[in-house]
């Protein structure tokens, strides 16, 4: 009589891919290595700088525009401890299929929608301000300007928030981005009668059809779609997984030196740029800064950008006449990169990047000159038009978004010729 062999343990029941169980990849994420010491000088210095810009701008311009600087401060930490990208993210679900950072994504931009529908629908504001949504114009301009914007951004290496946040942690090949930036923002700003009048359709903003409610729960339908697309198309694909970056040990200490999950980031940023709606009446924006950084050079070297059909636009004039420290925007790029400057020393990762390649340097030149027309083209970047358009229930948000995908897979094909890589599904870490 033959006797049946003993049964092993029962295999676990198989549980159904759930919305918020991990997407798979083709092998495990690889470990955190560990933080590096305190860059103390680096430290010591952004630390010293951020102080005595907030007395003085409190101190010169009064507390709103303090405030303003001081969530500019918090958005650099945050941007740089949890390393939250859109370029990279974009990158890595055009070429492997990696839809990581695009949910991360979903997550800034519904947190913010609800603190947006808050905010707007009840009208509620800090110092006199009277909060509004970021409405832009449907037309050739959009669309042209989002996908210059996302070829540039695979050039350059970085969106606008990536740029500013790198440029604080001492990336040196960023700078030159940030320099193209201003100047290609700067030109449009100059030839704005080239371009003003592009055929365009008025803004489309969901809540002056169906509430804001409506427009909010329709905002997070989309959102869900998008997060399951994306793991669909990651399941498909299965990619390699993310790189780690250096982090601390512990949830206290890695709060103060990083690294952040994504989520993490991604709810900071949606409370602090719910906080700037808050104090100033406007979303979060990055590069009407640069057009006036570039003019007011212009101005300094002889020019008159004053006369430019860009400066007489209203609300545009009185941004041109004011002081610097006094703009919203400028505020909250500088104290980006001030507060990436604190959160980088402090995770022992500041350090200047020597020996740029040629071909690097002219790509992130070219990349962020795309990216300085794209944004006034459209009217903002992946800031000002891409996340404040869809938190605020906008059209236009999603067109940015979808053309800039496009727009991504161009700028995919062209980085092989400055010798820039791209994500191989071979790849360990994508």
């Amino acid at each position: 009589m033959t006797t049946a062999p003993p049964a092993g343990p029962a295999a676990p029941p198989r549980v159904p891919a759930g919305l918020f169980t991990p997407s798979p990849t083709s092998s495990a994420r690889p470990d955190a290595p560990p933080l590096p010491p305190v860059r103390r000088t680096p430290l010591v210095v952004a630390g010293l700088l951020a102080v005595a810009l907030t007395a003085y701008v409190w101190s010169a311009h009064g507390a709103k525009p303090g405030v303003l600087l001081l969530l500019g401060l918090g958005l650099g930490v945050a941007l740089f401890h949890s390393r939250f990208g859109f370029t990279s993210a974009w990158r890595q679900l055009v070429a492997v299929g990696n839809g990581t950072g695009l949910r991360a994504h979903t997550l800034l931009l519904g947190t913010t929608a609800t603190l947006f529908a808050v905010i707007i629908g009840t009208g509620t504001g800090l110092f006199g301000s009277q909060p509004a949504p970021s409405g832009g114009s449907l037309g050739i301009g959009l669309v042209v300007g989002s996908a210059l914007f996302a070829v540039g951004m695979q050039l350059g290496g970085a969106c606008a928030s990536g740029t500013l946040f790198a440029v604080g942690s001492g990336q040196t090949s960023v700078v030159l981005t940030l320099a193209g930036f201003i100047a290609g923002a700067t030109l449009a700003a100059w030839q704005f009668d080239l371009w003003k009048d592009l055929p365009a359709w008025d803004p489309v903003v969901l809540s002056d059809h169906i509430g804001w409610f409506g427009s909010w729960a329709a905002t997070i339908a989309a959102l869900l779609v998008v997060v399951f697309v994306s793991r669909r198309v990651q399941a498909r694909r299965n990619p390699p997984p993310l790189g780690s970056v250096p982090s601390a040990r512990g949830a206290a200490v890695r709060a103060l030196r990083g690294s952040w999950p994504l989520a993490a980031g991604a709810l900071a940023l949606a409370v602090l740029g719910a906080g700037v709606l808050l104090v100033s009446g406007g979303a979060w924006g990055v590069t009407s800064a640069f057009s006036l950084w570039g003019s007011e050079l212009v101005g300094a070297l002889g020019g008159h950008p004053e006369n430019w059909t860009w400066w007489k636009q209203p609300g545009n004039a009185d941004m041109l006449a004011g002081p610097v420290l006094a703009d919203k925007t400028s505020l909250t790029d500088i104290g980006i990169m001030i507060g990436a400057a604190v959160a980088a020393a402090l995770g022992g990762s500041w350090a200047l990047h020597r020996g740029i390649p040629w071909r690097t340097a002219v790509a992130s030149v070219l990349g962020g000159v795309l990216m300085g027309i794209g944004a006034r083209l459209a009217g903002g970047c992946n800031i000002g038009a891409y996340l404040a358009g869809i938190a605020s229930g906008s059209l236009s948000g999603w067109v940015w978004g979808a053309v800039a995908l496009a727009g991504t897979w161009v700028g995919l094909k062209l980085r092989p010729l400055f010798g820039l890589g791209n994500p191989k599904p071979g790849d360990g870490v994508c």
